[in-house]
């Protein structure tokens, strides 16, 4: 902002953040559609299939979280660097472009849903390759956008101020920018062809987006707190260091699948639980250095978007560290494959991780529109972070336990046959941790309606003494 005006940049990120929030509701319902084909496989069959349902949610998932990325980066861009966002124009026309791409392609989804065997289908349906189905012509669209995101961050940057944030953003948005394009060729081996599907799979989220998250949580902490820039930049290397490092290593917990050196088994199961470390010790260090100097005057400016970084920080740790470091020992990982663990293990991960911290930077945005000196924190905003996170945790512990069924039952009694498969999804303890995976998943969606109408109505709500700022400022 400058003045009590926002930049053209943030009005764009602002858009990205609309469309982004419509996004994670479509993700919501096509989930809870396909929970509810979990246990009632008639439900829908024939109009809507499972497999349809699952590929909307996960991809709807990676595109709004995409979305409120680069929103995020527009509205911090033109605050960090002083001035207002170059090729501004061009970024909106990206935007609309973007969106139109993304309208297509899910009505595509939802009422082609599948091709023949031919090069069409790769082309104009969809590639068939698990996370980052899109179709080609969709694949070329999302990398000449990200092209123009790249120009706008990169002119505005060079030609403004440079502060630590903006240089790690530009450094990683050249990453992961370029890892998607590995997931754009294919090769005649499938274990060859499997490896750079995980480079994107993996590498794409553990890394690039780890040091992204950092860069905008830092942001975050400095409006929020009005943190101490030299501690969190200093973070924002450390992050790069371990990112780039522990997440190229850490991805080898993968490659025993296929069929590579036995020494990546241990490799990759060390260096993947230690990539939630770096934003742990920069929220810790923050807070103990806010807390130490800031005098007893000092307040949260914004306590809802910090409230969400709050639960991005232990989340990511959980989610990321705590339920990836339990099954990716090859010597566990042989029995949890391809079981409810990875899905345990992937919701929490990614709410912890980046849904969290990307409300967060929503919210630092709604206070910037509203032109508010300070937002605290509704009953309605209350409400929605606590049924959104208990939904998510208990979602976890549900699959966890049918997780549990399926490597005792299916693996360890069975050992991994056909026979063994079906009678882990019979199980009576394993059905009963997919209903409960249901009801929270309602509990999630209720504190998703609660979280929207929060974001729409919580600036009219805030006590007078926050709209001091916005008066004086109109005044002036």
């Amino acid at each position: 902002m400058h003045g009590n005006r926002l930049y053209e940049g943030q009005k764009l990120a602002l858009k990205y953040f609309f469309v982004a929030m419509v996004l994670f509701g479509a993700q919501l319902l096509f989930g809870l559609l396909a929970a509810i084909q979990f246990l009632y496989p008639d439900f829908l069959f024939g109009v809507l299939d499972f497999s349809i349902n699952r590929i909307v949610h996960i991809n709807a998932l990676v595109v709004w979280l995409l979305y409120a990325m680069i929103g995020a980066v527009y509205w911090l861009l033109p605050d960090e660097a002083g001035r207002e966002v170059v090729g501004i124009k061009l970024g909106n026309l990206a935007f609309y472009v973007l969106t139109a791409a993304v309208a297509v392609v899910v009505l595509v989804y939802l009422f082609v849903q599948v091709g023949p065997g031919k090069e069409s289908t790769i082309w104009f349906i969809t590639e068939g390759r698990e996370y980052i189905e899109a179709p080609r012509w969709a694949d070329i669209g999302i990398v000449a956008v990200v092209l123009i995101f790249l120009y706008n961050v990169y002119a505005t940057t060079m030609s403004g101020r440079r502060t630590g944030i903006l240089s790690v953003l530009m450094a990683d948005l050249i990453a992961l920018a370029g890892l998607y394009l590995a997931g754009m060729f294919y090769t005649d081996n499938i274990a060859v062809d499997q490896y750079w599907w995980w480079w994107v799979i993996h590498l794409w989220v553990e890394a690039t987006w780890e040091v992204y998250v950092a860069a905008v949580g830092g942001y975050i902490l400095i409006k929020t707190l009005n943190a101490n820039r030299k501690v969190v930049e200093m973070w924002l290397w450390i992050e790069v260091a371990m990112m780039f490092g522990s997440g190229i290593l850490g991805l080898g917990h993968h490659y025993f699948w296929i069929g590579t050196p036995e020494y990546w088994w241990e490799i990759g199961a060390l260096f993947s639980a230690l990539e939630p470390v770096p934003l742990v010790g920069l929220f810790v260090h923050v807070l103990y250095d806010w807390g130490k100097h800031s005098g007893q005057g000092h307040k949260i400016i914004n306590v809802p978007a910090f409230a969400w970084l709050t639960v991005e920080t232990f989340g990511n740790f959980l989610g990321a560290g705590v339920w990836g470091f339990m099954h990716t020992l090859p010597q566990i990982n042989l029995y949890t494959h391809g079981t409810q663990w990875a899905a345990a293990h992937g919701h929490l991960a990614f709410f912890g991780a980046y849904v969290t911290i990307l409300i967060g930077a929503i919210y630092l945005a709604i206070q910037g529109k509203a032109g508010l000196k300070e937002l605290k924190m509704t009953k309605a905003g209350w409400w929605a972070i606590v049924l959104i996170t208990a939904g998510m945790l208990f979602m976890t512990v549900a699959l966890t336990a049918s997780a549990y069924v399926q490597t005792m039952v299916e693996r360890g009694m069975y050992g991994a046959t056909w026979q063994g498969y079906f009678a882990a999804q019979a199980n009576r303890w394993f059905l009963e941790g997919m209903g409960w995976r249901l009801a929270m998943g309602v509990v999630v969606i209720a504190g998703y309606v609660l979280l929207i109408y929060d974001m729409l109505t919580c600036t009219k709500k805030q006590p007078a003494e926050a709209y001091e700022g916005e008066v004086a400022a109109a005044a002036a």
